[in-house]
């Protein structure tokens, strides 16, 4: 092969020699793969199974020098440029399609220093990665709730799951990073380092260049916590969702139930009869000691007449891997996201009505509960807005055939337009898909022209657009 044709920043095709690739990939430790080599579809695959891109070329980085030398190869030559960590984000924003690929997917060391109660986590690592080696010694970050999910994607979004009524969002537990701008340089960043480019990253996504390790604060959790589900018929869905949505209020910060409302899967603690019926499944975890947590469970027992459980003191590390099944890689999934700040009994009605519309046996619509110490962080002290909302909804649109693709993204929208009358205004950034780039200065709210200027700043020329873009804009000049 002569050249190499790829997609620039600006849409047009440029072309690369075989001489500069090859000199390029002496670089690049892990290798650099076209589309003439083996291991190339698997490498360019993600986990959302809509996403079908072809980079012109994919950089295996394997520690910062190797992504330095990425980052000013794509900016010498202008190629249209996406970060991959863990693959899992939903719009496939780790596939720049004709573009190149700064894989760090080979990066998952995590070094747990106890005494300290901090690690240190390169930008490839998995959830499942950090609680293996947290949990060693009876710690943990706050994450989210699928062990396949990428730390680096999940945190620079804001990161939430079982852990944040207690301790915060991921973010607020960030206490330095090591970035790549996008002039090649690599900045140690933190409250004390470059504080500004450090408020930004926590909640910025992607927009500010590559990061490559995470220091995070460890908290004490486990290893054994009281975990479980409870599922209920739908038939009892209104007054269940009620019980819920009083008990959320007053619940200790330790304890976080989430809703799901979907088609029961065959778990074994149900009955034969309800596998496939539409139901509503309550997720709790308590975040501290388990005979606590078996007292606070018990409530959610009494929400109505449970169709079956599953609660008890198991592992944190083993409930961090209990969905995954059901959130395996290759399916198909469009997502829609909204903030709620209540729920009121008009919202209920409208999940439910929703939920009896469930176009697929994989669609389901979760509602996270937050509050507690993410609520106590102010809205301007990290880039990440909506620490107004105690409440995170996610429709979950998720099914295999082509066929089905309009059919279940219409359903999904539906259920984002008739439940915004009740929401905020904003949703979870790491949510969004591809086609909702328009809202991406909305939910930063007030901060988005902050965001603006430190793009303008560190990334002029927005080399990082493959995310959620934040357009860079210079200060505006007083009059």
């Amino acid at each position: 092969m002569q050249h190499l044709t790829y997609q620039t920043l600006e849409g047009t095709m440029g072309a690369l020699s075989h001489e500069t690739l090859e000199a390029f990939a002496q670089h690049i430790r892990g290798g650099v793969l076209t589309e003439a080599d083996s291991g190339y579809d698997e490498a360019r695959a993600v986990w959302n199974g809509m996403v079908d891109r072809r980079p012109a070329l994919i950089a295996h980085c394997l520690g910062t020098q190797d992504v330095r030398h990425a980052v000013d190869f794509a900016r010498v030559h202008q190629i249209r440029v996406s970060i991959r960590g863990g693959g899992h984000h939903i719009a496939g924003n780790a596939v720049a399609d004709r573009g190149m690929v700064i894989d760090l997917s080979r990066m998952r060391s995590v070094r747990v220093n106890a005494h300290e109660h901090t690690a240190r986590v390169e930008a490839g690592a998995l959830l499942g990665d950090v609680d293996h080696e947290t949990q060693a010694f009876g710690l943990a970050v706050p994450l989210g709730i699928n062990s396949t999910t990428g730390v680096a994607g999940l945190c620079l979004g804001g990161g939430f799951g079982w852990l944040t009524r207690k301790y915060g969002m991921t973010i607020d537990n960030l206490l330095s990073a090591d970035v790549v701008t996008a002039d090649g340089q690599l900045h140690e960043i933190s409250t004390s380092q470059e504080p500004e480019l450090f408020w930004a990253l926590r909640g910025g996504g992607g927009n500010f260049g590559v990061v490559t390790s995470f220091e995070f604060k460890l908290h004490p959790v486990g290893p054994l916590v009281y975990a479980g589900l409870v599922v209920y018929p739908m038939a009892q869905a209104e007054a269940v969702l009620q019980a819920w949505r009083d008990h959320a209020e007053k619940a200790p910060r330790e304890l976080s139930v989430w809703t799901v409302l979907r088609q029961a899967p065959p778990l074994p603690f149900l009955p034969e009869s309800a596998h496939g019926q539409p139901v509503v499944v309550f997720a709790l975890l308590y975040a501290g000691d388990p005979a606590a947590g078996e007292r606070e469970a018990a409530k959610v027992l009494d929400y109505g007449t449970p169709l079956g459980h599953m609660l008890g003191t198991q592992p944190y590390a083993g409930f961090q891997t209990a969905f995954d099944p059901l959130l395996a890689p290759g399916a198909r999934n469009y997502w829609k996201t909204q903030n709620f700040q209540q729920v009121s009994n008009d919202l209920i009605d409208e999940f439910i009505d929703a939920a009896q519309a469930l176009p697929g046996p994989e669609c389901e619509i979760f509602v996270a509960q937050l509050g507690g110490a993410a609520g106590e962080i102010g809205d301007t002290d990290t880039a990440y807005a909506g620490r107004d909302a105690n409440f995170v909804m996610n429709v979950h649109g998720r099914w295999r055939d082509p066929a089905e693709d309009e059919r279940v993204r219409r359903w999904s929208r539906q259920v984002f337009d008739a439940t915004a009358p009740f929401a905020t205004g904003g949703g979870y950034i790491n949510f969004l898909t591809e086609d909702e780039a328009q809202r991406t200065d909305t939910i930063y709210g007030h901060n988005y022209p902050r965001l603006q200027q430190l793009k303008y700043q560190y990334d002029p020329a927005n080399l990082f657009r493959l995310n959620q873009n934040i357009q860079p804009a210079p200060l505006a000049k007083s009059a």
